[in-house]
């Protein structure tokens, strides 16, 4: 099994060696390590984009979770951008609402695709199927950003985490906007150096955020945290084209959320034991869910 990058560094400094994009470079490296051809893997990923895309299709028309704590929100956000009254802008509040889409579809027990777990999964394709508005980009250009977004993912999930019982929703949704950020800049046109900033940028500005899902189910306040999550990506990747770079590495960024999410109590990683499920409104909701409220630290 040939790995060809092991961290952000080597990452970038192979696509510039090679004058190639990270998604390629990712592509390479998942057929040297899985052995299948270059056409199974791209099949493969098309069909992650297929499920991604009817996620986002399905959470735009409405739904509702069974414990009737989500559902809805996407729609009122659509309803909002048509309205002309909107202030942080059209494209960012519609990639919000995808991002919002996709994880009410995960509440209601639809089929989502992890990018990089269920509880993130609004992120990555609320920022594509955006930005796919604006850049127009081809169905391989597509499937290639979910290839960059995976090649940062790879990254994280073998030198830090990406769940949230590990590390913290800054490990899932966290990684999960860095991931879309970089993505973002590859399919606008950036280099492989400004996307390893745009994770940076991003990841650095989710560090310490903690996992308390209110009565233990993946709604409350995930749905919303992947709201922020893309808004946080499409910013970033914005800094990144304007030329603005992280004072830390990439890389470093990453070994400081993986040292964090280690120094976390373990009442804030998805155990709803404390946070936002600890509050009182959070117990009483559980209460009314489960018949009794999570023991609290």
């Amino acid at each position: 099994m040939d790995v060809l990058f092991r961290n952000v560094r080597e990452l970038v400094e192979l696509a510039d060696k090679e004058n190639k994009l990270i998604s390629e470079i990712m592509i390479e490296q998942e057929i040297n390590m899985s052995g299948r051809s270059r056409e199974a893997i791209f099949e493969q990923m098309d069909k992650n984009l297929v499920v991604m895309e009817q996620a986002v299709e399905r959470g735009l028309n409405g739904v509702q979770s069974v414990s009737g704590l989500t559902g809805g929100d996407a729609v009122l956000l659509q309803k909002y951008i048509s309205s002309g009254k909107s202030l942080s802008g059209d494209l960012l509040l519609d990639a919000v609402s995808k991002a919002v889409a996709t994880n009410e579809v995960n509440a209601a027990m639809g089929t989502i695709c992890a990018t990089p777990t269920a509880g993130s999964a609004g992120v990555v394709p609320g920022t594509l199927f955006a930005v796919k508005n604006k850049l127009n980009p081809s169905r391989e250009q597509m499937i290639r950003f979910l290839f960059t977004s995976g090649a940062f993912g790879f990254v994280v999930a073998n030198n830090a985490f990406i769940s949230g019982a590990a590390g913290g929703c800054q490990a899932e949704v966290g990684s999960a906007a860095g991931m879309a950020a970089a993505a973002i800049v590859e399919m606008a046109g950036g280099t492989p150096a400004q996307s390893a900033e745009a994770f940076a940028i991003t990841l650095k500005n989710m560090l310490g955020l903690v996992c308390d899902p209110v009565a233990g189910l993946v709604e409350v306040p995930c749905v919303k945290r992947n709201a922020m999550g893309a808004a946080n990506a499409m910013v970033a990747a914005d800094m990144a084209l304007a030329g603005i770079t992280s004072r830390i590495p990439c890389d470093e960024v990453i070994g400081a959320m993986f040292r964090i999410g280690q120094s976390m109590h373990p009442s804030l990683k998805e155990t709803a034991r404390g946070g936002l499920a600890a509050t009182p409104t959070g117990q009483a909701l559980a209460a009314k869910i489960f018949g009794s409220a999570v023991k609290v630290d």
